[in-house]
C-alpha cells in the first residue's frame, strides 16, 4: 500500500524518532559551498525547504546568515530545531507545505527534501523553486543519484535531473560529490542551478 506523505505521516516519524536521514549537523558539501562565500553572501536571503530539524539552518545562523528561513509542515520538527537555535527568529519559522509558500529567496538548499517528496511532484517542485527565487537566485545542494529497495527516500539519476531542471534553471554544477559523508559517499550529485 502506497504512503500518504503528509504533515501527519511525517510527524510521526518525528515522534518515533524514526529520522535516519538527520545525521546530526550540516553535511560537508553544504558547509563547504558556504564556507567558499564571501562575507557579503551573509545578507542573502536562504530557504532550507523540507528542513526537518534544520541543522543546514543552525549552521548558518551560527555562522552570521541571519536571513534564513526554514519550512517544515511537520510541526514537530520545528519544535525540536527552536529547542536547539532558541534565538532563531519566530517569523522565519515556516509550519507549512512548501508548495503554497508565497516568497522570494537568493539562494534555496536543497538536502534530503526533493527525495522525500513523491517523484510525480517533481516537476512541480522544480517550477515552485524557480517561483520562489528572485532573478539570479539559485538552487544549491545534494540529490541522491542511486534508487532505493524501500522509499522514501525516492532515487533519482543525473540524466533525469538534467532533463527536468534544464527547463527551469541554467546548470551550473552538477557533479559526483567527492566530500559526501560517509554511508552516502558514490550515491550524491551536488548541484548549483542558476534561475533562467
Amino acid at each position: 500500500m502506497k504512503k500518504k506523505l503528509n504533515a501527519q505521516y511525517w510527524n510521526k516519524r518525528y515522534l518515533e524518532d524514526n529520522i535516519p536521514w538527520d545525521v546530526g549537523n550540516i553535511t560537508t558539501p553544504i558547509q563547504d559551498y558556504f564556507e567558499n562565500l564571501g562575507e557579503e553572501a551573509k545578507t542573502l536571503k536562504i530557504l532550507v525547504p523540507g528542513s526537518g530539524t534544520g541543522h543546514e539552518a543552525q549552521y548558518l545562523f551560527e555562522k552570521g546568515f541571519k536571513n534564513v528561513y526554514v519550512c517544515d509542515w511537520a510541526e514537530l520538527a520545528l519544535q525540536q530545531f527552536q529547542k536547539q537555535v532558541p534565538h532563531f527568529p519566530a517569523k522565519q519559522l515556516i509550519c507549512n507545505d512548501f508548495f503554497t509558500l508565497d516568497m522570494q529567496f537568493d539562494i534555496i538548499i536543497e538536502q534530503t527534501f526533493f527525495c522525500a517528496i513523491d517523484p510525480k511532484l517533481r516537476e512541480k517542485y522544480a517550477a515552485q523553486v524557480h517561483s520562489l527565487l528572485k532573478e539570479n537566485g539559485k538552487l544549491i545542494g545534494l540529490l541522491f543519484n542511486r534508487t532505493f529497495e524501500y522509499s522514501p527516500p525516492y532515487g533519482g539519476s543525473q540524466k533525469e535531473y538534467e532533463i527536468l531542471f534544464q527547463k527551469y534553471f541554467n546548470i551550473l554544477k552538477m557533479e559526483e560529490c567527492k566530500n559526501s559523508i560517509t554511508p552516502r559517499l558514490g550515491s550524491e550529485l551536488f548541484i548549483e542551478f542558476l534561475k533562467k
